[in-house]
């Protein structure tokens, strides 16, 4: 057997510490997730009640009914909209495409919107989440098709999917308006929020986000070459159509399910793959694993940092990621108005 080349090795090194790096970091912030807020409790109390040795007190309550429903609501979201943002930004050879910029958080949103409005009653967990993931595949798809007709430019692209965004807004807004109980905490939900979450709402979420990264990270060669331009993955043997439309399915169906609980959440897979990008480099499967440790981690963080920032009054992190990813947006326009691309 052939010894690997030791730039090989010092690789293969270099993206375990930085996952062991992150992973840790994602431990200590759920850590404090669950610790703080409007009652401060003790690591040690938080500690003896997910073990099961401390039961029945306030503590306990406050912890397993909301804090850690919240918290794992916020892994998942992070994780799924970074891991979104990677496929989006690689499959449409477009470094600013992201699930809040090309109105797949919107599609998302219209559908869950017309599907409790529609249903009789207060639809299944699972069936807001499939909803979720028809609405952002359809409208990943629409800006595609429009961007293609003309010219598939980059500014294309983004200027498609603000329209679309727009528009499914306005539908979405239009729903509420005349079904104004289709979705609970509407308000929440438009900005994005993660208040008032259970376990057996998150868990079929839960499934959906866990099966697509799954088969993400199992075809990240494919991701590689595709991520190389339509003919070069011809030219390789690659089914360019159809792996693309994979793709957009997997990222349509992480984003989905994270629109079907935490509403629209903005930015998240557009500022940490880029940052990400530049710790990791462009290996996609490399990247699209620290970026979903790193989503997990940041909006864990935005999370907490809202819960804080004016206790004992909590702003939705919606409003928080919308201060943090806006000027990052800009400077990235303006960066790709220059004529640099990401690295």
């Amino acid at each position: 057997m052939k010894n690997l080349p030791i730039s090989s090795i010092q690789s293969s090194k270099k993206t375990g510490k930085l996952l062991l790096i992150l992973s840790l970091l994602l431990v200590g912030s759920v850590l404090l997730n669950l610790c703080f807020g409007a009652a401060v409790i003790s690591p040690r109390t938080t500690l003896l009640v997910l073990l099961g040795r401390e039961t029945g007190t306030t503590a306990a309550h406050i912890i397993l009914l909301a804090r850690l429903p919240r918290t794992f609501g916020c892994v998942l979201a992070g994780m799924a909209l970074a891991a979104a943002g990677v496929l989006l930004q690689n499959v449409l050879l477009n470094p600013m495409a992201s699930p809040s910029v090309i109105g797949v958080n919107a599609g998302a949103g219209l559908a869950v919107a017309l599907s409790s409005a529609l249903a009789a009653s207060s639809i299944p967990a699972l069936g807001s989440s499939f909803c979720a993931f028809l609405g952002a595949l359809a409208a990943v798809l629409l800006v595609l098709f429009i961007s293609e007709r003309n010219g598939a430019s980059r500014m294309t692209l983004i200027l498609a999917g603000v329209a679309v965004s727009s528009i499914l807004n306005a539908g979405t807004d239009a729903v509420i308006t005349f079904v104004p109980d289709a979705i609970n905490g509407y308000t929440g939900f438009r900005i994005g929020g993660l208040e008032n979450l259970s376990m057996g709402r998150l868990l079929p979420a839960a499934a959906i986000i866990g099966t697509a990264f799954l088969l993400a990270v199992s075809m990240c060669n494919e991701l590689e070459i595709l991520s190389l331009g339509t003919e070069t993955a011809q030219s390789l043997g690659l089914s360019a159509k159809t792996v693309r439309l994979f793709f957009l399915s997997l990222a349509a169906a992480l984003s989905g399910a994270s629109v079907s609980f935490a509403g629209s959440l903005g930015f998240i897979g557009l500022i940490v793959p880029h940052i990400m990008r530049r710790i990791a480099g462009n290996d996609c499967r490399t990247l699209l694993l620290s970026s979903a440790l790193g989503g997990a981690l940041f909006l864990s963080l935005c999370d907490l940092l809202s819960r804080m920032l004016f206790a004992p009054f909590e702003l939705p992190v919606g409003i928080t990621l919308s201060f943090l990813g806006g000027p990052f947006f800009l400077w990235l326009l303006f960066r790709q108005k220059g004529g640099r691309t990401h690295d």
